[in-house]
């Protein structure tokens, strides 16, 4: 009798020792699933995206204040002793490069592998064109401050007085941040999950009724591209 009570714990205690070493096991796959803070594809993508409305923001306000000399402009310019420039006039191309890398985070949260190449690219060159742009401001900005002075005026090449705003360097700031941002959505792709059955690893295998079901969870995009083949995706 103590024989057998000892031959019926052994299985139980057995399948503990499993039990617990199969827990240890998801623990430790876990753990080495865990995506980082800044590779997570929510924290990344709001970051592109303030970080883009940031320096479409800064085209908004004053950039430059331009104080005229009369001796110049005459009556024509005597109304208007200073004026503001905004950025949006100072630097057009800042407000549409802006726009595009707007458009290029929110892209990156739904694209593809390869497509991410391509949006990251885009977001870095646009940014680029951001920081080019204001620092040209803040390299000449009695000729960025020009346009405006004329058209204010009637009288193009007037020489001014020009004091610049700290807007032009956030937003120079802004273009460096949003290009090394942009850069992340590259390491940090590789943690996020498989958005369409195109970039699954291995994702078609064969079923019995000849069909391919596709590895991992299906999505809304799945869903729709085998609603459009006339499958039945539930």
């Amino acid at each position: 009798m103590p024989d057998s009570g000892m031959a019926a714990g052994r299985p139980e205690e057995a399948a503990k020792a499993g039990q617990a070493d199969t827990a240890a096991k998801a623990s430790k796959a876990g753990k080495a699933r865990a995506v980082p803070v800044w590779a997570r594809k929510s924290t990344l993508v709001m970051l592109i995206t303030l970080l883009a409305l940031a320096a479409f923001g800064t085209t908004t306000q004053t950039w430059m204040t331009a104080t005229l000399d009369p001796n110049q402009v005459g009556q024509a310019g005597a109304a208007q002793s200073t004026i503001q420039v905004q950025g949006s006039k100072a630097a057009t191309t800042v407000t549409a490069l802006a726009l595009v890398a707007l458009a290029g985070g929110l892209a990156a949260a739904i694209a593809g592998r390869i497509a991410r190449w391509v949006i990251t690219a885009i977001i870095v060159l646009a940014s680029a064109g951001v920081v080019t742009a204001a620092a040209t401001v803040l390299a000449d900005p009695l000729a960025a401050a020009q346009g405006s002075i004329a058209a204010a005026t009637g009288v193009s090449g007037s020489q001014a007085h020009v004091d610049v705003t700290p807007f032009p360097l956030l937003a120079v700031v802004a273009g460096c941040l949003l290009a090394l941002s942009a850069l992340l959505i590259l390491p940090a792709s590789r943690y996020w999950k498989t958005r369409t059955k195109y970039d699954a690893a291995g994702a078609a295998a064969p079923t019995a009724a000849g069909a391919t079901a596709v590895a991992g969870p299906v999505d809304e995009i799945d869903s729709w591209d085998r609603l459009s083949r006339g499958e039945d995706p539930t």
